[in-house]
C-alpha cells in the first residue's frame, strides 16, 4: 500500500512538472495543441502532427485547417528537421517529466499492402504454408506499428484475403497447417473492430464454411489460451452477422460441450464473455437446430450454472448470462429446470435495477415467461422475494415498451396473492426456503 501511494505521488509530481513547462508554439500541433510526435507538412506549407491531420482528412475535409485553402494534394511530407528539434528539446527537459519521443516509423502505403495481399492470395492457391506464414507475419507487423497502418491494411481488403486463406488451409488439414491458421486468426483479431459488421459476403462465406468452423471449434478444444481467445472472437463476430453461420455452427456436435466447459471452468474473462455471446446467438435462432441445442444446454445444467455465474460476476458477464437464461426459458425443459432451482426468483429479482438496463430487461422477461403458465406457488414465491415492489419501482423510473407490458402483466398476475403475504427485500434471500 505504501509503495502504491509513492508511485501515485511520483506520477502526480511528474504531471505537474509537465504542466508547468512551457512548450514552444512551433512544437505544438495547430489542431490538438499538443506536442507533436510525428510532424508532417502539407502542400499548404503548414506542419501538423500526423495523427491529427489524418483524422481531419478522413473526416471528409479537403482544406488546410490553418489557412483554409483547398489542398492541392493530400501528401504528408515528414518534417525531419522539426522532429529532431522536438526530440532534442524533450531530452533537454527530461527533468521536467517530458517522456522520450521515439523516431516514428514510416506508415505503410496502399501499394505495399496490395502487393503483399496479392502474393498472399497466390501462396494460398498453391497451399504454400511457409510463404503464407511469412506474408501474414508481415501484415501483422505493420498492424502492430500503428492504428493508421491497421486501417490501411483493412481498407485494402485484407479481411477477405485472410478469410479465404483460412478456409483453404483449414480444408487442407487442421493439424498440418496449424501454425499458419493460428497466425491468420491472430491478425484478424484486430481487423474486426476496425470495420465491425462490414464483412463482405465472400469473407463471410469463407470464414463461415464448415471447414473453417470445424477448425475454430478444434482450436477451442486443442489450442493454447491465445488461440482459444482468437477463435472465440472470430466466432462471436461471425455469428453476429448472419443467421446461416449460426445454424452451421449449431450443427457441429461438440460445440455445445466446448462452450459449456468455458462457462463451467472459466480460463479468462474475455473467453467467458465471448462464450456467452456465442451461446446467446445459438439459443436465439428460430431454426429447429436451435431447439435441439437449447435442450442440450439445459441437460448439461446450464440453467443452474448461469444463476451461479450471475451472482458473482461483473456487469458485462451478468448481462450476457441473464440474456442466455432468458432465451433458455423459451423452452419447456429450461423453465422446468428454472422452477427446480431455489435461486431462480431471488437472483432474477435482485438483478432488476441493480446491474444495467439490459440485465433488467432479461430478468423481467425471464420472470414473465416463468409466470405465464403460472401456479399459485410460483407467484407467491415471487412476492416473497420482493418482486412486486421492484416492478412498481421499475414502472416509476421508466423502461422500454416491451418490458413495461410484461411488468404490467406480472403485477396483475401477482395482485390477487398479495393479501396476507409479507414481502421481504430482494437482497435478503440467502436463507430463504421455497414455499412449496
Amino acid at each position: 500500500m505504501v509503495f502504491h501511494w509513492k508511485r501515485r505521488k511520483a506520477a502526480q509530481e511528474k504531471r505537474f512538472k509537465v504542466e508547468e513547462l512551457v512548450i514552444p508554439n512551433q512544437f505544438r500541433c495547430p489542431i490538438s495543441l499538443d506536442l507533436m510526435k510525428d510532424p508532417v507538412t502539407l502542400s499548404s506549407g503548414i506542419t501538423y502532427d500526423r495523427e491529427s491531420i489524418e483524422t481531419w482528412l478522413e473526416g471528409g475535409n479537403f482544406t488546410c485547417p490553418v489557412t483554409n485553402q483547398v489542398l492541392r494534394s493530400f501528401d504528408q511530407i515528414p518534417n525531419h528537421s522539426l522532429r529532431k528539434m522536438i526530440q532534442e528539446w524533450g531530452v533537454a527537459n527530461r527533468n521536467h517529466g517530458v517522456e522520450r519521443i521515439p523516431t516514428p516509423r514510416v506508415p505503410v502505403s496502399e501499394v505495399q499492402v496490395s502487393e503483399v495481399l496479392f502474393r498472399l492470395e497466390d501462396s494460398t492457391k498453391r497451399l504454400n504454408g511457409v510463404g503464407c506464414l511469412e506474408l501474414v507475419r508481415q501484415i501483422k507487423k505493420w498492424g502492430n506499428e500503428s492504428e493508421r497502418n491497421r486501417r490501411c491494411v483493412v481498407a485494402n481488403g485484407a479481411i477477405s484475403v485472410f478469410s479465404a486463406a483460412f478456409d483453404a488451409f483449414a480444408r487442407d488439414s487442421f493439424e498440418r497447417n496449424a501454425n499458419v491458421l493460428e497466425e491468420i486468426l491472430s491478425s484478424m483479431k484486430w481487423m474486426f473492430p476496425i470495420f465491425k459488421h462490414s464483412l463482405d459476403a465472400e469473407a463471410q462465406a469463407h470464414l463461415g464454411s464448415q471447414n473453417s468452423l470445424r477448425c475454430l471449434v478444434w482450436f477451442l478444444k486443442c489450442g493454447d489460451l491465445s488461440v482459444k481467445q482468437d477463435s472465440m472472437i472470430a466466432l462471436r463476430e461471425l455469428l453476429s452477422l448472419d443467421q446461416k453461420q449460426v445454424e452451421a455452427l449449431a450443427a457441429i456436435e461438440e460445440v455445445s460441450e466446448v462452450l459449456f466447459g468455458f462457462i463451467k471452468h472459466p480460463i479468462c474473462p474475455a473467453i467467458t464473455k465471448a462464450s456467452l455471446m456465442v451461446i446467446f446467438y445459438l439459443v436465439s435462432s428460430p431454426s429447429p437446430t436451435s431447439v435441439k441445442i437449447k435442450s442440450a444446454f439445459v441437460e448439461m445444467g446450464l440453467v443452474s450454472l448461469l444463476l451461479e455465474v450471475t451472482i458473482h460476476s461483473d456487469k458485462s458477464v451478468s448481462e450476457r448470462a441473464l440474456a442466455v437464461f432468458d432465451r433458455l426459458c423459451d423452452c419447456e425443459e429450461g423453465r422446468e429446470e428454472a422452477y427446480r432451482n431455489a435461486l431462480t426468483f431471488p437472483v432474477l429479482v435482485k438483478k432488476i435495477l441493480r446491474v444495467s438496463e439490459l440485465a433488467t430487461q432479461s430478468s423481467v422477461s425471464a420472470i414473465w415467461k416463468l409466470s405465464k403458465n403460472h401456479e399459485e406457488n410460483v407467484l407467491v414465491e415471487a412476492l416473497q422475494v420482493g418482486l412486486f415492489q421492484k416492478l412498481v419501482l421499475l414502472l416509476q423510473l421508466g423502461c422500454g415498451d416491451e418490458t413495461k407490458e410484461k411488468t404490467t402483466e406480472l403485477l396483475k398476475l401477482m395482485n390477487p396473492y398479495r393479501a396476507g403475504l409479507e414481502c421481504i427485500d430482494s437482497v435478503d434471500f440467502k436463507n430463504l426456503k421455497r414455499s412449496f
